[in-house]
Protein backbone atom coordinates (compact mmCIF):
# COMPACT_ATOMS: atom_id res chain seq x y z
CA UNK A 1 0.00 0.00 0.00
CA UNK A 2 1.52 3.34 -1.12
CA UNK A 3 1.98 6.37 1.29
CA UNK A 4 -1.33 8.54 -0.06
CA UNK A 5 -3.72 5.11 0.22
CA UNK A 6 -2.40 4.65 3.73
CA UNK A 7 -3.11 8.42 4.85
CA UNK A 8 -6.72 8.35 3.49
CA UNK A 9 -7.42 4.86 5.40
CA UNK A 10 -5.95 6.51 8.60
CA UNK A 11 -8.18 9.46 8.14
CA UNK A 12 -11.14 7.29 7.46
CA UNK A 13 -10.30 5.12 10.71
CA UNK A 14 -9.91 8.62 12.42
CA UNK A 15 -13.19 10.26 11.07
CA UNK A 16 -15.09 7.27 12.07
CA UNK A 17 -13.85 7.30 15.77
CA UNK A 18 -14.52 10.88 16.02
CA UNK A 19 -18.19 10.06 14.70
CA UNK A 20 -18.36 7.39 17.09
CA UNK A 21 -17.57 9.19 19.91
CA UNK A 22 -20.41 11.80 18.92
CA UNK A 23 -23.31 9.47 18.28
CA UNK A 24 -22.34 7.74 21.82
CA UNK A 25 -22.35 10.86 23.48
CA UNK A 26 -25.40 11.65 21.79
CA UNK A 27 -26.93 8.60 22.78
CA UNK A 28 -25.74 8.74 26.47
CA UNK A 29 -27.45 12.17 26.95
CA UNK A 30 -30.73 12.40 24.57
CA UNK A 31 -32.46 9.57 24.50
CA UNK A 32 -33.32 6.40 26.64
CA UNK A 33 -34.58 2.67 26.03
CA UNK A 34 -34.06 0.96 22.69
CA UNK A 35 -32.86 3.87 20.98
CA UNK A 36 -30.08 4.35 23.14
CA UNK A 37 -28.97 0.62 22.60
CA UNK A 38 -28.99 1.02 19.28
CA UNK A 39 -27.00 4.49 18.92
CA UNK A 40 -24.70 2.81 21.00
CA UNK A 41 -24.64 -0.70 19.10
CA UNK A 42 -24.04 1.50 15.91
CA UNK A 43 -21.06 3.74 17.63
CA UNK A 44 -19.59 0.68 19.05
CA UNK A 45 -19.53 -0.47 15.37
CA UNK A 46 -18.02 2.35 13.80
CA UNK A 47 -15.82 2.24 16.23
CA UNK A 48 -14.30 -0.95 15.46
CA UNK A 49 -13.99 -0.20 11.97
CA UNK A 50 -12.25 3.13 12.76
CA UNK A 51 -9.36 0.64 14.84
CA UNK A 52 -9.49 -1.92 11.83
CA UNK A 53 -8.58 1.25 9.68
CA UNK A 54 -6.10 2.16 11.73
CA UNK A 55 -4.51 -0.91 11.98
CA UNK A 56 -4.26 -1.56 8.58
CA UNK A 57 -2.89 2.53 7.92
CA UNK A 58 0.35 1.13 10.42
CA UNK A 59 0.84 -2.52 8.40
Amino acid sequence: MDAMMKMWVSLIGIGLMAISAVIITFARIKTKGIVKFILSLIAFVLLLIGFICGVISII
